[in-house]
């Protein structure tokens, strides 16, 4: 089980304020990077990216690509965990098409107000924004063919309810794909307990092996993990804690029997 003892109301604001920031001011100062370039070095393919909107690309604060292991398909129901300004929302739209259905999940009213406003002027009408925590989307069980997620889950205080509601949210043999930071060792309490390192995506990462633990306990089969290189903090705060413990960019593939 994955639960931490931080404060957990003064981490829902930290995390509100901070992508607010991501939202309207996308060329500020972060501990991590941003926009198009990160995209295109993750993985991203230029050619879907010329087909989503500008604005919802300079906010992408991703932290790696998984749209090769979710092998989306036509016709397909998606929900994006914590979709930002709807970059990976916009992605998933042009792969399921105008029969599919793409739902991002936020909580955060500038992401959501801004995510909104570009899919009504760009036309993708298959895109909808619900106001809602990841652990606790309110939608349909069993209704959907893929879970996805991009550096959000490390920001939840209780990743174990996160996956056991991306389960639930899947039908059988539905996947669950994500980029999300992770460590390789435990990180110290002195860390875990800090909201600053929690919204720079840092704080909240879990250990490798406690972090697939709780997917597979979540009723979920591991297919495929891989680290994402290409991905690296900017800020030097950041950049300690990557070399002290280990902190780190995975893509996921998982399965629901």
């Amino acid at each position: 089980m994955i639960v931490t003892t931080v404060d957990r109301a003064a981490l829902e604001a930290k995390v509100k304020n901070m992508y607010t920031d991501v939202a309207t001011n996308p060329h500020g100062d972060f501990h991590f990077e941003m926009g198009r370039a990160l995209a295109e070095r993750l993985g991203y393919a230029p050619p879907d990216l010329d087909r989503v909107p500008q604005e919802a690309i300079d906010s992408f604060a991703g932290v790696g690509h998984f749209f090769h292991l979710a092998d989306l398909t036509s016709g397909e129901r998606v929900v994006d965990l914590g979709s930002g300004s709807g970059m990976d929302t916009f992605v998933a739209s042009l792969k399921v098409g105008p029969d599919g259905r793409v739902i991002g999940i936020d909580m955060t009213d500038a992401q959501l107000g801004k995510a909104e406003r570009l899919a009504r002027s760009a036309r993708f009408e298959n895109v909808t924004y619900r106001k809602a925590y990841i652990e606790d989307t309110g939608l349909e069980a069993g209704a959907f063919d893929c879970v996805m997620s991009n550096g959000v889950i490390n920001l939840a205080a209780d990743k174990t309810r996160v996956f056991h509601e991306a389960a639930r949210l899947l039908r059988s043999g539905g996947r669950l794909a994500i980029a999300d930071i992770i460590t390789e060792q435990p990180l110290p309490d002195g860390v875990v307990c800090n909201v600053d390192l929690w919204a720079a995506c840092i704080g909240g990462a879990a250990q490798q092996d406690t972090y697939g633990a709780a997917i597979e306990a979540a009723g979920l089969r591991i297919e495929r993990m891989e680290e994402n290189p290409q991905y690296h903090f900017i800020s030097d705060s950041a950049r300690s804690a990557t070399a002290k413990w280990g902190v780190k960019s995975v893509s996921i593939l998982a399965r629901k029997a």
